[in-house]
């Protein structure tokens, strides 16, 4: 049997609202690079949203270059889901800094 063995992809995406119209594409990778841009995440605590065919999506535009119209809706779902892991986030810290 054959398996097709599919290198992992990673996308971080950035977004100033006060400076820019539309997310941007701030790091891009397969392999190795994707698993550090992973880690990296997990170090700063950044949520991550695993989203297969986002990532082809988006790893196909280069580092700095802005996110499509056609893919706002989509962007827009992670960063609502990364609002609502904050907002958890403050809960849980703010009820342990009460005990």
């Amino acid at each position: 049997m054959t398996e097709k063995y599919q290198q992992k992809k990673a996308v971080a995406l950035s977004y100033d609202a006060q400076k820019e119209h539309a997310p941007r594409v701030s790091a891009n990778g397969a392999g190795l690079i994707a698993e550090e841009i992973i880690e990296r995440a997990k170090a700063a605590n950044v949520p991550i949203q695993e989203d297969h065919n986002l990532i082809e999506l988006l790893s196909k535009l280069n580092i700095n270059e802005k996110i499509p119209e056609e893919l706002y809706q989509a962007v827009a779902e992670v960063f609502a889901f990364i609002y609502q892991v904050d907002k958890q986030s403050d809960q849980i810290n703010n009820e342990a800094k009460k005990r």
